[in-house]
């Protein structure tokens, strides 16, 4: 299945000359959906985590999934002030400004294998932020694992020399 064909593209979204690569459209077909988390549990498998976490929010909507194909847990890294116990939090820069994400304290032992997910790779910021909250935590990065990655962006030379998939490249 050509994953691609299932990706709608929005011309000048969010702003001009961006070209918005919209998830949805594969979400809402059910046979993309289905091969979308299959491929991954297939390439994800080799890692072998303890846990998936997803990147807030489309990580969760494929983490989740690939965590029950994987028999692991799963932990979401949040934005600021949406957890309830105690976190470690990492801010890292935007383009313009800067962000947070955090993830609960006692979400994973020490030493646990983490596999990361998200919906798409640009620049490598989240995902640099979410490995430095395992880090935190002191677990073990097996691997990251996108739907999309923006080739162009750089964000692979960024992380850390774990092996990273990517289902559709741009």
């Amino acid at each position: 299945m050509e994953l691609k064909n299932l990706i709608r593209e929005i011309p000048n979204f969010p702003k001009s000359g961006i070209i918005f690569r919209d998830i949805t459209t594969l979400l809402s077909n059910t046979d993309g959906l289905h091969y979308t988390i299959d491929i991954l549990t297939e390439k994800c498998l080799e890692f072998k985590p303890d846990y998936v976490v997803g990147i807030e929010s489309r990580g969760f909507i494929f983490g989740m999934p690939l965590a029950y194909q994987l028999n692991v847990g799963f932990i979401p890294v949040r934005k600021p002030g949406k957890l309830p116990a105690e976190v470690y939090s990492v801010s890292y820069d935007l383009e313009y400004g800067q962000d947070s994400l955090e993830v609960h304290q006692d979400a994973m032992p020490a030493g646990s294998r983490v596999l990361v997910i998200d919906d798409l790779l640009a620049t490598g910021g989240t995902a640099g932020a979410t490995t430095q909250l395992i880090e935190k935590a002191k677990c073990n990065l097996v691997g990251f694992a996108f739907v999309i990655e923006l080739k162009e962006l750089g964000g692979r030379e960024k992380l850390p020399k774990v092996p990273i998939i990517s289902l559709i490249e741009y």
